[in-house]
């Protein structure tokens, strides 16, 4: 098979996998680009949930927080308490389970109730929802995961189809001609401006496999580790024994000790009977930011295990920072900005793909009346 046969095929590949996956990519994109900045807007869109006065009042401990949440929602397991770095901002409590999750925040000087109601109802998680399954449950996580893959697949044959056939035409490759006609100039935005998101997309569309398929999880740790990844599971020391008063203060104080310097602490409550509570604190590392785990008996408050970052496996560090890569949290601001650019950029290709497609149908539809003649004699 010679080189232009085999564009040619992937070329029509190309074409023919984008568009029933381009609404997809339009509709991630999208809110792709705003959730890259979600942790500077919620507190700005909705300052009342979130700001708070620093008051010169000794902060309410943990369980009096966690109890506040609780007396809302009596019926319901308490299922994370988020600890914000940020002194004048509130506390977080979520309760329940994914289908029925709620969510209160929680002024720590006064204990007021500053919100509470249903979690998937707010505005940030209800992008989530639609950004990472349409807000269509099980069947969504399907069909973005197929067109993740997809798009795997388009940013490779994209580079393909954009590789210049001979030196001369390599020049005209790496810009757009903005004084060109409408069709070459859609041409561009598309080719060119795909080139340069490439690499970017590339790493995109891999962090968001690890989402949508166990086995791309699976084999990440099998390259990193050279086996599967195993769950930590820390049990309670002693079953059955009743929950002492002031446990989780305690614990953030012992978290806190293990752990020196500031950082949001988030305290996550097992699911199962007789198991420990995780705590992690995040933290600036290498100009990263990363997160320490320790576990504690849900029961007493005894430190049972500490993991650093730094004693994770190679694959557990990568799965780790999956996310702060996917969103561009990684570095802070700097690929914050870059990941909004991208995923801006990347909302035009499903725009401009179909217009480039739209009009070589039309042109091809064109047949003058005369050429008909012709052809029936």
């Amino acid at each position: 098979m010679n080189n232009k046969k085999f564009k040619k095929i992937i070329g029509w590949l190309h074409l023919w996998l984008g568009i029933p996956a381009g609404l997809t990519i339009f509709i991630v994109a999208l809110t792709g680009s705003l959730l890259t900045f979600r942790d500077e807007l919620e507190p700005i869109l909705f300052k009342g949930d979130h700001i708070v006065e620093i008051s010169s009042e000794k902060r309410l401990s943990v369980d009096s927080l966690l109890n506040s949440a609780q007396a809302l929602y009596p019926k319901v397991k308490p299922g994370r308490l988020v600890l914000p770095e940020k002194a004048n901002e509130s506390v977080e409590v979520r309760l329940g389970k994914k289908k029925n999750l709620q969510v209160v925040f929680i002024n720590p000087y006064n204990g007021k109730i500053l919100y509470h109601g249903s979690y998937g109802g707010r505005f940030f998680p209800t992008v989530i929802a639609l950004h990472r399954v349409l807000l269509l449950g099980e069947a969504g996580k399907i069909i973005t995961g197929i067109s993740c893959a997809i798009c795997l697949f388009l940013v490779i044959s994209g580079i393909i189809i954009w590789w210049p056939a001979n030196k001369k035409a390599i020049s005209q490759r790496f810009k757009i001609k903005w004084n060109a006609s409408g069709k070459r100039l859609t041409w561009d935005l598309h080719a060119v401006s795909g080139f340069y998101l490439s690499f970017f997309l590339l790493v995109v569309t891999l962090t968001g496999l690890v989402w949508s398929y166990d086995w791309v999880e699976n084999a990440l740790f099998k390259i990193a580790d050279g086996k599967a990844r195993k769950e930590v599971e820390v049990e309670n020391l002693n079953k059955g024994e009743g929950i002492k008063p002031g446990i989780y203060q305690r614990m953030v104080m012992q978290m806190n000790t293990a752990y020196a310097g500031s950082g949001t602490v988030t305290l996550y409550f097992p699911a199962k009977e007789g198991q420990a509570v995780t705590l992690q604190k995040e933290r600036s590392a290498n100009m990263m930011v990363v997160s320490d785990a320790a576990y504690f008996d849900s029961n007493s408050g005894i430190l049972l295990k500490k993991i650093p970052f730094e004693q994770l496996s190679i694959g557990s560090k990568i799965r780790k920072l999956n996310l702060p890569i996917h969103s561009g949290s990684i570095l802070g601001w700097p690929t914050k900005l870059l990941a909004l650019i991208v995923a801006l950029f990347t909302v035009s290709l499903p725009i401009t793909g179909f217009l480039i497609w739209w009009r070589t149908g039309k042109k091809k539809k064109k047949v003058k009346p005369e050429s008909k003649l012709v052809k029936a004699a």
